[in-house]
């Protein structure tokens, strides 16, 4: 039996490391074993996964992971919170199998296991960077559940059309199909944060949409469509193809509208034009 952390057990924790979260480390602790149970369940995990986690902090999710796969591999920065999470597993899950990197996870490129799977509260302010950075560095992975904030989920999770649709749903979908599994309330956070959260979950595309050549081209189109997304693309484009009348030309090739904005097109038509540049 994994025996889940609640709201007194984190606070005892915190007071007794003597921590104080942090809004530049995204600190945010989830007290209600039940949300833990609902977050790892959407995560639609066989229980053979390696799963890597991100942020564990005092590890409210690890211990939800441990109970449900059969190994969980914890990306932890602070070094208070890395500390206490190995003496917690072992007190609260014995038995199970868990390892500890602690690195900043925007520089970790490798891992002691290839994780199959990544679920992770990430903090706010790096969510989508952490995320990418993940998708990029890791080919193993081949689905995933992140708790973010609500904004930046539907912006994940968006499809095209959408005013909300933009970078970050490119890149995303670049890696995966994803779709918003969730939300979750404030008041299970401690400290409770001033905003909303939300879960989205993805899984890799069995095929990839091209190799990392193609990738980057991609990624710089996208940039560059959205760094002026009023503007049709003939225009936001003029700069990344040299001149408008280029930009056109390309689009054109690609079977793409130069009358279009960025946030018309799929990742399928930001590849298209990739492929033609």
């Amino acid at each position: 039996m994994v025996d889940l952390l609640g709201g007194n057990d984190i606070r005892l924790l915190v007071e007794r490391l003597g921590i104080v979260p942090t809004k530049k480390l995204g600190q945010n602790f989830v007290t209600d074993p039940n949300t833990i149970r609902r977050i790892v369940a959407a995560a639609k995990l066989d229980g053979d996964e390696t799963v890597v986690e991100i942020g564990p902090g005092l590890g409210s999710l690890t211990l939800g992971l441990l109970e449900s796969v059969k190994k969980v591999i914890a990306v932890e920065i602070d070094p208070k919170m890395a500390a206490e999470l190995e003496d917690t597993v072992a007190a609260r899950a014995p038995g199970t199998v868990f390892q500890l990197v602690r690195a900043d996870a925007m520089k970790v490129t490798e891992l002691p296991n290839a994780p199959d799977a990544l679920v992770a509260n990430l903090p706010y302010n790096i969510s989508v960077p952490v995320l990418l950075h993940f998708l990029e560095t890791f080919s193993s992975l081949e689905k995933g559940l992140v708790l973010v904030q609500a904004e930046v989920a539907h912006r994940l999770a968006a499809t095209p059309g959408s005013k909300i649709y933009g970078i970050p749903s490119v890149k995303l979908a670049w890696y995966a199909e994803s779709a918003l599994a969730g939300n979750v309330g404030r008041n299970i956070f401690w400290p409770v944060p001033n905003v909303d959260s939300a879960l989205v979950y993805f899984e890799k595309r069995q095929k990839p949409l091209g190799d990392e050549g193609l990738r980057l081209r991609t990624f710089e189109i996208a940039d560059a469509a959205f760094s002026q997304r009023r503007k049709t693309l003939r225009q936001a484009l003029s700069g990344w193809a040299g001149d408008a009348a280029n930009a056109e030309r390309l689009l054109q090739l690609a079977g793409v509208s130069p009358q279009a904005r960025g946030e018309e097109l799929s990742v399928h038509d930001f590849v298209r034009i990739a492929e033609v540049s």
